[in-house]
């Protein structure tokens, strides 16, 4: 089933539609495209957001983070747009390598025109979140087991999905000027997702971040 996807597919398709798909795909075939595992006998993928590793079964869809643990927010159980975002790599994604380029959201496929909706919805929320509390975004980041950079007042690298990584890069705020951030994108990333898709990326990444405080 070919969906027309509205301006954020992620969002504005249902679950339900999402799940339908998921359902009717071969997984096998699935598997070898998109380059995630998938256990035939005990019928699920082993998938990675965000550095835990999770199980879904197939054709249910139920996820299990293998990794959890009290300091980890583990997303994919919990929120809805994380197991979407799963659910779309394992449709349209291809298995695929970085060459080592980090691309603003600019950058991007036609990123000039969504760039207000993902300011707002992902650098202004990261600035805001945690640009006068740059330990507190260290410590998390930590927890997280992401790689330290040494980008802006405090930056990390972190693997969002299998083989795509982002960078988070803050500046502290202080009385004279507010905080700022900013967040970089694998270049491999355009191969599997739509421009408009990636500022759930940010929002993904963002919430958890906030839960883990």
């Amino acid at each position: 089933m070919n969906l027309d996807y509205a301006k954020n597919s992620i969002e504005e398709v249902p679950f339900g539609q999402y799940l339908e798909q998921f359902q009717a795909m071969d997984p096998e075939a699935a598997s070898v495209r998109t380059g995630i595992p998938y256990d035939t006998g005990r019928k699920c993928f082993t998938m990675r957001m965000l550095q835990r590793t999770y199980e879904i079964s197939w054709p249910e869809c139920n996820v299990t983070c293998l990794d959890k643990t009290e300091d980890v927010f583990a997303i994919m159980e919990d929120a809805v747009d994380a197991k979407i975002f799963a659910i779309r790599y394992l449709l349209n994604g291809v298995q695929s390598d970085s060459t080592g380029k980090f691309l603003t959201y600019r950058e991007l496929p036609s990123g000039d025109l969504y760039f207000q909706q993902f300011q707002g919805r992902c650098l202004m929320r990261l600035a805001y979140g945690f640009g006068f509390k740059l330990d507190k975004f260290s410590d998390i980041m930590e927890r997280l087991g992401a790689k330290k950079l040494t980008y802006g007042d405090v930056s990390y690298e972190i693997e969002f999905i299998n083989g795509h990584f982002v960078r988070f890069i803050l500046w502290a705020g202080d009385d004279e000027f507010p905080p700022s951030s900013q967040i970089l994108f694998s270049d491999n990333f355009p191969l599997s997702f739509e421009t408009y898709d990636l500022a759930v990326v940010g929002d993904i990444s963002i919430t958890t971040l906030k839960k883990m405080q």
